[in-house]
This record gives structure tokens, sequence and C-alpha cells, in this order.
């Protein structure tokens, strides 16, 4: 049996940017693979339909939300759709983010802002519509994704402090919702190679100091968030909630910030 079968699991920012394997996307395909009914959400229609196809191709369940999560109305109708369309709702994944760089002089208000709201408040509302269908369920788990950003930061005070309030609003919603059955956990990457930071040109050598910066020596992938993440949303994490785990190959261990 799968480690996920039987159960309902919501992905958010399910599509990569770009060829190869983001965090979303290969937290969707795993839990698929596990057994999972996954609806898959991401503001890109033809990003999140490649994630879908490879579901399918496997012979998984997937179906779709399209849209921006800073809206209120397309959280609602996320969680509306797993319990129309399959039933229940058990598993809610929130990988939605951007980045933001510089210090709070370099920022632009707007920067602020944005960050703010694509990083925090998409992650508040989709658990806001979230929780009460877990708790139909019989509770549920939900799994956020920080940053170790926001415990080693780096010169990216916007995204450092967005992911830091991720961090909180993980602890709180773990207080706040224990009584529904509903474990709250964070996962926190460092430096992983995804096709986002493919994007941005890294050459290789920028590559393989990141490399060298894990204290295992090992580059980690989207597949290494993907399998902490299956972790918390499965019933061997039934013990659980309330906890932030660094997935970064020692690399907060070291010591100052580079």
């Amino acid at each position: 049996m799968g480690r996920l079968d039987n159960k309902v699991c919501v992905v958010t920012g399910a599509g990569s940017r770009g060829p190869g394997w983001g965090n979303g996307k290969a937290v969707a395909v795993l839990f698929a693979r596990e057994g999972a009914t996954v609806v898959l959400n991401d503001r890109d229609a033809d990003a999140v339909a490649e994630t879908a196809a490879i579901i399918d191709s496997e012979g998984g369940t997937a179906s779709t939300v399209i849209g921006d999560l800073t809206d209120a109305a397309v959280a609602e109708r996320l969680s509306t759709h797993a319990v129309e369309n399959h039933g229940r709702l058990d598993v809610l994944h929130n990988n939605v983010g951007i980045e933001g760089a510089g210090s709070v002089v370099d920022m632009t208000e707007e920067l602020w802002d944005r960050v703010m709201a694509v990083n925090v408040k998409s992650m508040a509302l989709a658990c806001k519509y979230a929780v009460p269908a877990m708790a139909a369920s019989g509770g549920g788990s939900i799994v956020n994704i920080s940053s170790i950003s926001a415990l080693r930061p780096r010169g990216l005070t916007p995204y450092s402090a967005s992911k830091g309030a991720v961090i909180a609003l993980t602890r709180a919603m773990a207080v706040d919702h224990a009584v529904e059955g509903i474990r709250v956990n964070c996962v926190a990457p460092g430096p992983v190679y995804t096709p986002h930071v493919n994007s941005k040109g890294m050459d290789e050598h920028t590559r393989e100091r990141r490399r060298n910066a894990s204290l295992l020596k090992i580059e980690g992938t989207a597949w290494d968030v993907a399998y902490a993440s299956l972790f918390f949303a499965s019933d061997e994490a039934r013990y659980i909630t309330g906890v932030t785990m660094p997935v970064d190959g020692g690399v907060t261990s070291t010591s100052a910030a580079r």
C-alpha cells in the first residue's frame, strides 16, 4: 500500500518554472505515486498541465484548479473543488512562493507587499478554507514550505521575513487546530537545485559552491523536499505538529551566513 492511499491532497504551486522538477511538481507526483488523489493548483495552466499529464501517465489521479491564491475566491474554490469532486480533503501542501532581494533600505514598498502577499497571505487563505474541510473529514495534515533564509538570512530581507512568518504561521495553526485533528508542519529547504534556480542563469562555479556549502557535499533537489513533505503528510507523522524541518544537507549547522 502507498503511504497516502485513500487521501485527497491539495498541492499549490504544482507547476515548474521551466524544464525539470520544481518542488511543487515533485511533491504532487510523489504524492500521487504514494496513492493520493491530488488536486493541483498553479497560476500557470501550461505548467500544471504538465504535472497532471505525468500523474495521468503513471496511472494516478489528479485534477486542477488554476488561479492566484492571493485571491480569496481562488483559495476557497480550491478546497471546495477537492470536497465536491473527490469527497474530502486530507492534506494541504503550501508551496507557492517568490523571492525578494535587498535590505529594508533597498526594497520598494511594492516589493514588500507583493512578497508578503504571495508567500504568506496565499498560505493563510489556502488554510482558511482547507481547515474546515479537513475537520469535516476527521482531521488532516498541512505542510508549509518556508526556507532556511528564515533561519540564516542571506541578503534577501523581504523574502527572509516572509518565510519567517510562514514558520510562525505554522506554529500558530498547529496550536489553533490540533483540537480538530489537524497537524501543521513546515519544511525549510536549503539551496536545492530546481528549474527556478537554473532559470536565473547559475553558472557551474556557483552551483559547485552551493553544493560544497552542504556538510554532506551533495546537491539537494526537489525530491529531497518532496520526501520530507511526504513524511509530514503521511500517518507516520501522526504525533508531530508545529515542527520546522530544514532540508539543507546541514547548511544551517555551519557558522556564518555567506
